[in-house]
């Protein structure tokens, strides 16, 4: 390979790269931050619990939020994104993630998870910055 081809390949890795992020979050998501986050299957809120997330992507996989999984935007369209995924240790879902605010999210999820069947709605809302 010669050395202006090397370059050019070079030059490609942090458009490839910035390519690969930016097609891991839905357009759909981009006015939400990762963060701290209340997670309730009630709108009041009422039972939350608190996840840290560098994503709000990583939401849409609620039920395999500690699993090793891979995401594929099925759609995106204005406010609502679609993502399907794929955990190492067989789980699955699907998800419908509708962007409400910047600061809250609608979950329609179901899937597979430790062979058992689930489906259910979340309401998520962004509370601040995680700790350090």
């Amino acid at each position: 390979m010669n050395k202006s081809v090397r370059i050019g390949l070079l030059a490609l890795l942090p458009l490839s790269a910035a390519a690969l992020v930016a097609a891991s979050a839905p357009r759909a998501l981009l006015p939400a931050m990762g963060g701290l986050w209340e997670v309730s299957q009630r709108a009041d809120g009422h039972g939350a619990q608190r996840v840290c997330v560098p994503s709000p992507v990583l939401l849409a996989q609620y039920e395999h939020r500690n699993g090793r999984c891979t995401r594929t935007v099925i759609r995106d369209s204005g406010s609502q994104a679609e993502i399907t995924y794929t955990c190492a240790d067989g789980g699955f879902g699907q998800s419908k993630v509708t962007l409400l605010t910047p600061r809250t999210m609608r979950i329609d999820t179901q899937g597979i998870s430790g062979n058992l069947p689930f489906h259910y709605q979340l309401h998520a809302r962004r509370i601040g910055d995680c700790a350090r």
